[in-house]
C-alpha cells in the first residue's frame, strides 16, 4: 500500500545559493543513483539471500497483507476483521525516502481536500502538516500514538525514528475513540523494541539545484528478559524554495474574460488611487489612477496616468513555494516488568521545530484597513480625502499601496511539542483478562515573530493633516495645534528616502504565543465473558477523564477588536483563551454467532458504546454495530454501521476577531439589480467589476459571536469484501463501499459562501455577513463559526495485492489502492429551502479543497539477496475547477459565471534502489521522487492562494533526487 518516508524536511536559514560541497554531493547523488539501479538489474542473476533495511524478512517488510484491529478495543487473533484498516511498516516509510510523515500519509488515495503541508505559505508555514481522511478536514481525523490522542495535531512531530508502524482506519470511530474520529483514525505505533544502534543519514535535492534537505537519527536500544528501552534523536533541515524558482508559481495569474492574464495585487508600491470622477476625468480615467514611471515627488494630476492590469504587483516572487523548517527531536520509550503481572511502560517524546513563511511586503488599503489620508496632507497632490474616517463613518476614495522598502512580511514560527505518556498494565492472575491504565500529558507552545508590519496610531498620525512650518520642516497636524513627535509620511512617494526613514521608525514585529495542553487518565479493560458454541464472547470497557486547555498572547497593540482592526496595520491577531474537559466511558463486545457452519465458517456480531460529557457542550452517546461473516475461510463479508460526533474544539469556542484574505469571485461583477441584500450599494448599472479577487474577511470563535456550539452528529457506513483465495496463495483482494453523513456540522462559513447564498436568497442570516463600502466595493465579510449545514460522502475504497514466490530472479511484490468519491456535498443551510446545495466531487473548491473521483496508489517492490528496488506509481485523476450549473455558484473565471476549467489525470512515479553491505553493517538507498519532473496544473490565483496551484494534492518540486545511509551496529 502506501509508503512512507522519514520526517519533515525541517528549517534552515534561507540561502541565495548553494556552496560547493552541496552541489557536489547532488551531481554525485544523482550519478551514484543511475549507477546503482543499472546495478541492481545486473546482480538480479546472482543473489539468493534476501535482507531488507532492517536485517529482517522482506516478505513480511516488503507487504500490506495484514490488517490490524486499530478501530476496537478488543483483542483478536484474525487478520482480517471489521474494520477497514491500512498499514505502513517501517521498511515501506524507508523505501519512499519522504522528507516527512505528513508526506507519507498524504499519499494516501483516502486523503482529500485542504490539508496543511510544506508549501502551504500563505495559511501555514508552521511547518505542520495535518491529515484529512475523506476530505472532512483535519479536526475530523484522529491522529493517536500507541492509542493514545495526540495533543498537537501535527504527524510530522512524531520521531520517525520511533515508529514501528502506521495503521489507518478508515472508517467512523467515535464509538470507540470519542470526538474527532468521523473520517478515521491514523495510529501511529511505537517502536518499543530494538537491540543496538542504528545511525541514519539523509540528503536530497530537486533537480532545480533548490530545496535541499538533510536528515540525521540516532537510534539506540536494548532488550532484556524483564523490559526493553528505546531512545532517539534526529535533526532535519530543509531549505526554502522561492515561488519564483518554478515557471508555474512565478507569476500571479488569474483567468479572466476566458484569458489567463497577469492579474497582481492593486497595492503597488506607486499606488492605485481611486478618484472623485470628476477629478479622473481630467485624465481621462474612470475612476481609479497610478503614478507615471519614474516619477519621484508627484506635486500634480498630470504625474499620474489612468490605473490598468499592467500597473498591478507581482506578489508571487516574494512567496515561498516551499516553506524551509528546521525539527529537532528526542524520544524514550521503555517498559519493565514489575512482577508476574504488572508492568510499567513509558513513552516521551519531545519536538522543537522551526519554520518560516514569507509573503510580499505589507499592503495597505486605506478603507480596508480604515484610516484616513487627509486632503489637509501637506504631500496629497489631490486635494481630497482616501479612506474612511472612523469618526465620521464616511468613505471616501481607496488608496492602496505597498511598502516594498520595509522588506516581506515574514512570520518565524518556533514550536516545542512535549508529550508523556506513562502508564501500568497487567493481567488478572492466569485469566485472559488484561488491564492498562496511563496518564496522558501533552504540551504545546508556539511562538511567532512577525516581521515588516506597522504601528497604525502613528501611521494614521502620519497621514493626516500637516504642513509647512515657519522653520522649513514638514510638522504633523495644524500650524495652530502641531502635534509632536511625529514624522509626517509621503505615502505618495514610498520610495523617498525620508519617507523610508519615517515608515521605519513607526515598523512593528509583534509577538504572539500560543499554549494548549491536555491532561488525561484512561483505564482500559477487555478480555473472555464466556463461551458459546460459536466461540468466546470478549468484553472490552473503559474510562476517561480528559482536560484541554489554551491560551494565547500577543503584544497588546496586536489583539483585535470587534471589528477585527487593531494598532498595527495589517496584522491582528485573536486572544485566545479558555479550557473544557470530557468525562467519557466506554463498552465493546464480540459475540460469535456461529461456526465451522455450512456457508457460515464465522458469523461475529461487535456491539459497542461511548457515552461522552463535555464541559462545553453537553453529553452524548454514541454507538456502533459491525457483522464479520465468513461464508467459506477465504472470503469475508462484513458491515460496520456507527453513530459519529465531534465536539467543537477550543478554537472553535474562544477564537476572538481575526483578519483572513480570502480569494473570491463577487457574483455582484456587472450587476444590473435584484440582489438588493447581497449587492448593497453596487452600481446597477452594469459597470461595477470586482478590484481585486483577494478580499478582507474577519473570522471568529462561536463565543466572541455570542454563539452557543453543539457537537456536529451524523452516522458512518462501510460495507465490504476481502477474499483470499487458497487457490492463488499470496493474493489478496479487498473492497469496501463507505458513506458519511453529518449534520449541524461546525465551519467558519467561507467568504464565498456567505457571498453565493445571499445572492440566491436575499433572506438569508449569511446576508448580514457581507459589508459593503458606498462605492459597493466589499470592505469586508463576516466568517464566524457556527453550527451550519449538512455533509453527505460517499464512495469506494479497493485493493490489489499479491506476494509472488521467491523465484532466481528475486521476489516481487505488487499491490494497488484506489479511492473512488461518488458524493461529497455541502449544504450551507438545510433550514432554508432555497439554500444551494455544493457538489465538490469530481471538483476542486476554495473552500472545500480538491476532490478528484479517483486516487489510486500502486507499489511494485523486488529484492534478492543484498539488492532491493521499488517503484511507486501515485495517480490522481480528473477534476475541474467551477460548474456549468449557475446555481452552484462556482465560477473559475473571475469575470464569467458558470466557467468549467478542466484539470486533466496526473500520475506520478518514484523509485528507490538499496543496497546492504552486510559486512559493513551498512545500507545504502538512492530515490528518485517524480521521475517525469511533472509540474502541477495552473489552478490560478482567483482560485487558490498558494503558488496558482493546489498544493494540498500536487507535487510542487518537480524532480527530485535523495540518498540515505544506515549504520546497524
Amino acid at each position: 500500500m502506501l509508503p512512507i518516508s522519514r520526517p519533515p524536511a525541517p528549517y534552515r536559514s534561507c540561502r541565495p545559493s548553494a556552496p560547493l560541497a552541496q552541489r557536489v554531493l547532488s551531481y554525485t547523488v544523482r550519478i551514484a543513483l543511475s549507477s546503482i539501479l543499472l546495478g541492481a538489474a545486473a546482480h538480479a542473476y546472482a543473489q539468493d539471500a534476501s535482507v531488507n533495511s532492517e536485517g529482517s524478512n522482506p516478505e513480511a517488510a516488503k507487504n500490506l497483507e495484514g490488517v490490524t484491529v486499530t478501530g476496537s478495543r478488543i483483542r483478536r487473533v484474525d487478520v482480517e476483521t471489521a474494520n477497514p484498516v491500512v498499514t505502513i511498516d517501517r521498511s515501506q516509510i524507508a523505501a519512499t525516502g519522504k522528507a516527512t510523515l505528513g508526506d507519507l500519509v498524504q499519499d494516501l488515495p483516502s486523503i482529500a481536500g485542504n490539508a496543511t503541508n510544506a508549501s502551504t505559505n500563505s495559511g501555514g508555514g508552521t511547518g505542520a502538516a495535518t491529515i484529512s481522511l475523506r476530505g472532512l478536514g483535519d479536526k475530523r481525523t484522529l491522529i493517536l500514538v500507541n492509542g493514545v490522542r495526540l495533543a498537537y495535531n501535527d504527524v510530522n512531530s512524531i520521531p520517525s525514528n520511533m515508529i514501528d508502524r502506521v495503521e489507518v482506519l478508515s472508517d467512523g470511530a467515535s464509538a470507540i475513540y470519542g470526538s474527532d474520529a468521523i473520517g478515521g483514525v491514523v495510529n501511529f505505533i511505537l517502536r518499543d523494541r530494538f537491540d543496538g544502534v542504528q545511525f541514519t543519514t539523509d540528503f536530497g535535492e530537486s533537480r532545480h539545484s533548490d530545496g535541499f534537505r538533510r536528515n540525521f537519527t540516532l537510534t539506540a536500544g536494548h532488550t532484556g528478559a524483564n523490559g526493553s528501552i528505546v531512545a532517539g534523536i534526529s535533526h532535519h533541515s530543509i531549505d526554502a524554495v522561492q515561488a519564483g524558482n518554478r515557471g508555474f508559481s512565478r507569476d500571479a495569474l488569474n483567468l479572466t474574460d476566458g484569458q489567463v492574464v497577469y492579474s497582481g495585487s492593486s497595492a503597488t508600491p506607486v499606488g492605485s488611487i481611486t478618484l472623485p470622477s470628476a477629478l479622473a476625468g481630467q485624465l481621462g480615467c474612470s475612476s481609479r489612477v497610478s503614478l507615471n514611471p519614474g516619477v519621484t515627488g508627484a506635486t500634480s494630476l498630470s504625474d499620474y496616468h489612468c490605473y490598468s492590469r499592467a500597473d498591478t504587483y507581482n506578489y508571487q516572487r516574494d512567496n515561498i513555494l516551499q516553506t524551509p523548517q528546521e525539527r529537532n527531536n528526542f524520544f524514550v520509550l521503555g517498559r519493565y516488568k514489575l512482577a508476574d503481572h504488572l508492568e510499567a511502560y513509558v513513552n516521551l517524546y519531545y519536538t522543537k521545530t522551526q519554520s518560516d513563511s514569507e509573503l510580499a511586503p505589507i499592503p495597505i488599503f486605506a478603507n480596508g484597513d480604515n484610516f484616513l489620508v487627509s486632503a489637509d496632507n501637506y504631500y496629497n497632490p489631490f486635494g481630497v480625502n482616501f479612506g474612511t474616517d472612523r469618526a465620521t463613518g464616511n468613505s471616501y476614495g481607496n488608496y492602496n499601496t505597498r511598502i516594498t522598502t520595509l522588506g516581506h512580511r515574514r512570520y518565524v514560527y518556533n514550536t516545542y511539542n512535549t508529550q508523556i505518556n506513562p502508564g501500568l498494565r497487567g493481567s488478572f492472575g492466569d485469566s485472559s483478562w488484561q488491564w492498562d491504565a496511563d496518564i496522558n500529558y501533552g504540551n504545546m507552545r508556539q511562538k511567532s515573530i512577525n516581521y515588516g508590519f506597522l504601528d497604525y496610531a502613528k501611521l494614521e498620525q502620519a497621514l493626516g493633516p500637516s504642513f509647512l512650518s515657519s522653520s522649513g520642516a514638514v510638522t504633523c497636524g495644524t500650524a495652530a495645534n502641531p502635534i509632536a513627535n511625529c514624522t509626517p509620511i509621503n505615502i505618495f512617494n514610498v520610495a523617498d528616502p525620508s519617507t523610508i526613514a519615517a515608515l521605519k521608525a513607526i515598523q512593528v514585529n509583534p509577538v504572539a504565543t500560543t499554549r494548549y495542553t491536555v491532561k488525561q487518565f484512561e483505564a482500559n479493560a477487555n478480555g473472555d465473558l464466556f463461551a458459546l458454541p460459536a466461540g468466546t464472547v470478549n468484553l472490552a470497557v473503559g474510562m476517561s477523564y480528559r482536560k484541554e486547555s489554551t491560551s494565547t498572547r500577543t503584544d497588546p497593540g496586536a489583539v483585535a477588536d470587534l471589528n477585527g482592526l487593531c494598532g498595527v496595520v495589517e496584522f491582528c491577531t485573536t486572544v485566545l483563551s479558555g479550557s473544557f474537559n470530557v468525562k467519557e466511558a466506554y463498552a465493546e463486545t464480540l459475540i460469535p454467532l456461529l461456526a465451522d457452519e455450512p456457508w457460515a465458517h464465522s458469523l461475529n456480531l461487535t456491539v459497542g458504546t461511548r457515552y461522552s460529557d463535555y464541559s462545553s457542550a453537553g453529553n452524548t452517546t454514541n454507538s456502533k454495530v459491525a457483522l464479520e461473516w465468513r461464508p467459506i475461510e477465504n472470503l469475508l463479508l462484513r458491515g460496520t454501521v456507527s453513530q459519529v460526533f465531534r465536539a467543537p474544539n477550543i478554537n472553535e469556542l474562544y477564537a476572538g476577531i481575526g483578519g483572513d484574505s480570502p480569494t473570491v469571485n463577487d457574483p455582484c461583477n456587472f450587476y444590473t439589480g435584484g440582489h438588493a441584500s447581497a449587492c448593497a450599494n453596487v452600481p446597477t448599472n452594469g459597470s461595477y467589476q470586482q478590484a481585486n479577487p483577494q478580499i478582507g474577511a474577519k473570522t471568529s470563535g462561536a463565543i466572541a459571536a455570542g454563539y452557543q456550539l453543539k457537537p456536529e452528529k451524523g452516522k458512518s457506513f462501510d460495507f465490504g469484501v476481502v477474499y483470499d483465495p487458497q487457490w492463488l496463495p499470496g493474493l489478496s483482494l479487498s473492497a469496501d463501499v463507505w458513506r458519511i453523513n453529518l449534520n449541524d456540522t461546525i465551519t467558519s462559513i467561507s467568504a464565498q459562501t456567505v457571498l453565493n447564498q445571499c445572492y440566491s436568497n436575499a433572506s438569508s442570516p449569511f446576508c448580514s455577513f457581507i459589508h459593503r463600502l458606498n462605492t459597493g466595493d466589499i470592505d469586508y465579510v463576516a466568517e464566524p463559526t457556527v453550527n451550519l449545514g449538512s455533509l453527505s460522502t460517499k464512495g469506494v475504497d479497493s485493493s490489489i495485492a499479491y506476494r509472488f514466490d521467491q523465484t532466481r530472479f528475486g521476489r516481487f511484490n505488487v499491490s494497488l489502492n484506489n479511492t473512488y468519491v461518488a458524493r461529497y456535498d455541502i449544504n450551507p443551510n438545510p433550514a432554508d429551502p432555497s439554500s444551494v446545495t455544493i457538489h465538490n466531487a469530481g471538483k476542486y473548491t476554495y473552500a472545500y479543497g480538491d476532490f478528484p473521483r479517483w486516487r489510486s496508489l500502486a507499489m511494485l517492490n523486488w529484492s534478492l539477496g543484498p539488492w532491493s528496488a521499488s517503484w511507486r506509481v501515485r495517480y490522481i485523476g480528473r477534476t475541474q475547477i467551477g460548474s456549468a450549473d449557475e446555481n452552484q455558484q462556482l465560477s473559475a473565471d473571475t469575470d464569467r459565471s458558470a466557467v468549467v476549467r478542466r484539470i486533466g489525470a496526473y500520475t506520478y512515479h518514484s523509485i528507490q534502489a538499496g543496497y546492504n553491505f552486510e559486512k559493513w553493517h551498512t545500507r545504502l538507498d538512492l530515490g528518485i521522487d517524480n521521475i517525469a519532473d511533472k509540474q502541477p496544473p495552473l489552478f490560478y490565483q482567483n482560485n487558490v492562494t498558494n503558488s496558482n496551484t493546489d498544493v494540498a494534492t500536487y507535487d510542487v518540486m518537480g524532480r527530485y533526487f535523495w540518498a540515505r545511509a544506515t549504520l546497524t551496529f
